[in-house]
């Protein structure tokens, strides 16, 4: 009766018991489906394909979509003696998340796959090239420094599917301890002043010391991806302003924000799906891999922390993460 699982009995004819969860999930009560026909239950045509297949002693599965969904039915016959099919009992399991998780996973390995295979062809053809002699000695130079370029974003590549990996597990190895976010976003800063100086862009750490349960390593990647994205998706002369807050409730909030290029509306849901990239080319030329804000979504799952981002395109974004 409390099996979260909808569970259904019949005879050869009508259903002897239908549990609570069958019950929910098909809007009857018990006394509309006792001693009537499997239809009472719903007119749903696989359930009765399902009942009618057990019922002339094959087992029998599929997946259906009920109510936007994800169903496995499992129908099975009941038998007296080996021969003799008595009734059939169906068992109706709710695999939305795990349907979800699976095309997630074949999605990830695709995109993992195409990515991995652009920077690796590129690595194969300026190799085979100086191989057979095919580059002036003094274009040599130029080509290893390709080379060494496609090495990198391959590193990086791996690297950040490495991360994503490990927060995916939501590993329990992750030590948490008692970490200043004002004190790792100053180390992030010290890390990137080099590459905003470049890029003419005014990078900055204000706010106060906020003590959070965190991973260190998992929170100074997240606020590293966050500012690089505000460096590289910015424009000469802008500005990233990194904001860390101790609000009275004992929150914590991390804000940063940039007056780049920013992110049309069409585009704010995605940006956090792997692999996603607003501008395609953009991103293969600041070497980014699509995975920054993905790392960043996970992080803060990991630590239960809401993320919010707005933005406007040419007017900058700005992105809040509430612990």
């Amino acid at each position: 009766e409390y099996m979260k699982d909808g569970l259904i009995v019949t005879n050869r004819h009508v259903v002897l018991s239908i549990n609570r969860a069958a019950q929910e999930l098909f809007h009857v009560s018990m006394d509309e489906c006792i001693n009537h026909d499997i239809i009472t239950v719903s007119r749903n045509e696989e359930l009765k394909e399902a009942f009618q297949i057990a019922r002339t002693g094959e087992s029998n599965d599929r997946i259906v979509e009920i109510q936007g969904r994800t169903y496995h039915i499992l129908a099975n016959p009941v038998r007296a003696g080996k021969v003799k099919v008595t009734g059939v009992v169906i068992l109706i399991l709710d695999v939305t998340e795990k349907q979800a998780a699976e095309l997630m996973r074949r999605e990830f390995s695709a995109n993992v796959s195409h990515e991995l295979k652009t920077p690796l062809m590129s690595i194969s053809g300026y190799a085979e090239i100086i191989e057979n002699g095919m580059v002036r000695k003094e274009d040599i130079p130029d080509f290893a420094g390709r080379i060494h370029s496609e090495a990198s974003r391959l590193t990086s590549l791996v690297e950040d599917i490495i991360k994503l990996s490990r927060l995916d597990e939501n590993d329990d190895m992750l030590p948490k301890e008692e970490v200043d976010l004002l004190a790792v976003a100053k180390e992030v800063e010290k890390r990137l002043m080099f590459q905003a100086r470049d890029a003419k862009i005014t990078l900055s750490v204000e706010g106060e010391a906020a003590v959070i349960n965190g991973v260190r390593q998992v929170l100074y990647e997240m606020l590293f991806n966050l500012d690089d994205n505000a460096i590289k998706y910015n424009q000469p002369g802008g500005s990233v302003r990194v904001s860390i807050l101790k609000k009275q409730d004992g929150k914590a909030e991390i804000k940063v924000q940039d007056n780049g290029i920013g992110i049309a509306p069409e585009h704010q849901e995605r940006v956090f799906e792997r692999f996603y990239r607003v501008d395609k080319s953009h991103s293969r030329e600041t070497g980014g891999t699509g995975l920054g804000l993905s790392i960043v979504k996970h992080g803060a799952l990991l630590h239960n922390a809401k993320l919010t981002l707005e933005s406007a395109p040419g007017k900058g974004t700005g992105i809040t993460i509430l612990f």
